[in-house]
């Protein structure tokens, strides 16, 4: 036997209220997950593309002393070189080591462009296209391989500060445009030496 709920106009208002409230939350609940998932959403793309223009990088070893030290953390700006701008004498940058036993990656400097010819002395002074190149930053001045070396297109020459302990373009030669990861731009570690990473100016002067 059915019995027939009857409901009276204040019942009829409460049920109206309650089901506005269910209604309420749920649309509340709605609008919360989606933007937990925009953020997490926007979290993603932003390391994605962080990532794919920033990374932070390790010094192990002592070749690019006294200018930068064993166990410091760089910032490499791997955009540096995006949208035609090209590396230059005098950047510090970071790059895949030609084939080795190690497979490390490596920090250098450029020295050689495409079309130079290096000539480095025996005490780790360098000459480029006959005209020597100002290095104040290289104290005391030190050895290491010498010889001379013409840089093919598409190729740099690199060196490491500390020359009489760098294995750099003097032993496997000219470094491939496409190796180069980055600029070395920041030096976030340790903390006695945060600042910007010394990059330096090389242009050759005319020795007429």
């Amino acid at each position: 036997m059915f019995h027939i709920l009857r409901l009276r106009p204040l019942d009829l208002f409460i049920l109206s209220l309650q089901l506005k409230q269910i209604t309420s939350q749920s649309i509340i609940m709605k609008r919360a997950l989606l933007e937990i998932l925009y953020t997490a959403l926007l979290a993603i793309v932003l390391f994605f593309v962080l990532n794919s223009m920033v990374q932070n990088f390790r010094i192990n070893g002592t070749s690019m002393m006294p200018n930068l030290e064993n166990g410091q953390y760089v910032l490499v700006n791997k955009a540096a070189y995006w949208f035609g701008h090209e590396p230059e004498r005098g950047d510090i940058i970071v790059l895949h080591a030609p084939e080795t036993d190690e497979k490390l990656d490596r920090i250098k400097l450029i020295i050689g462009l495409p079309g130079d010819t290096v000539h480095v002395n025996d005490d780790g002074t360098v000459i480029i296209n006959g005209i020597p190149v100002d290095e104040p930053y290289i104290t005391p001045k030190t050895g290491g391989t010498t010889g001379t070396w013409t840089v093919p297109e598409g190729k740099y020459f690199v060196l490491g500060d500390n020359r009489s302990v760098s294995y750099d373009s003097r032993s496997w030669l000219f470094l491939p445009r496409e190796d180069i990861i980055g600029k070395a731009w920041f030096i976030i570690w340790d903390l006695n030496d945060i600042g910007r990473v010394p990059n330096y100016d090389l242009e050759l002067e005319s020795s007429v």
